[in-house]
């Protein structure tokens, strides 16, 4: 059973709900149910990775999903919070050894008519896209790890332990 943290921010809440949807469905699938989900809400992306962190702590998730909208309103500031979240985040998923899956995205024109209906229609596409990685994370992990164990025993087998 793998344990996951589900992340996302309540800005735009109903397209970033898309991709938790999309997410659960499609992890669900490739797991076989055998995953546990924890699902938290930050109020932004900029309170999404100290969460992350938070959670990566807790040392009880194989994996963290972050989602969240970033909206380019025609204010300069977005591009800044975009790579100031991703920086964070990366710097979590590093200094904790815990993989991150990221899936904030920025809108570029979310404004224009009916751009709203096709990021709401993309995060479904995201999510699913992201419980692929997910899924493909947890195996490698898995598989890292197996590897760690079968060289433990072969230094204790040859070594007389």
């Amino acid at each position: 059973m793998h344990k996951i943290a589900f992340i996302q921010s309540c800005w735009h809440k109903p397209t970033v709900d898309q991709f938790k949807l999309g997410f659960s469905r499609r992890i669900n699938e490739l797991q076989q149910d055998q995953v546990e989900i924890d699902y938290f809400e930050a109020p932004g992306v900029v309170e999404i990775p100290l969460m992350a962190k938070l959670c990566a702590k807790k040392q009880r998730y194989d994996a963290i999903i972050v989602t969240g909208l970033i909206v380019d309103h025609g204010v300069y500031r977005h591009e800044f919070v975009a790579q100031s979240v991703m920086d964070s985040i990366m710097a979590v998923q590093m200094q904790l050894e815990i993989p991150i899956i990221y899936g904030i995205l920025t809108a570029q024109d979310f404004m224009s008519e009916g751009r709203d209906q096709f990021y709401f229609d993309h995060f479904s596409v995201k999510g699913e896209e992201s419980a692929n990685a997910c899924s493909q994370t947890l195996s490698n992990m898995m598989l890292l790890t197996a590897y760690v164990v079968i060289e433990l025993l072969k230094l204790i087998f040859h070594n007389g332990i």
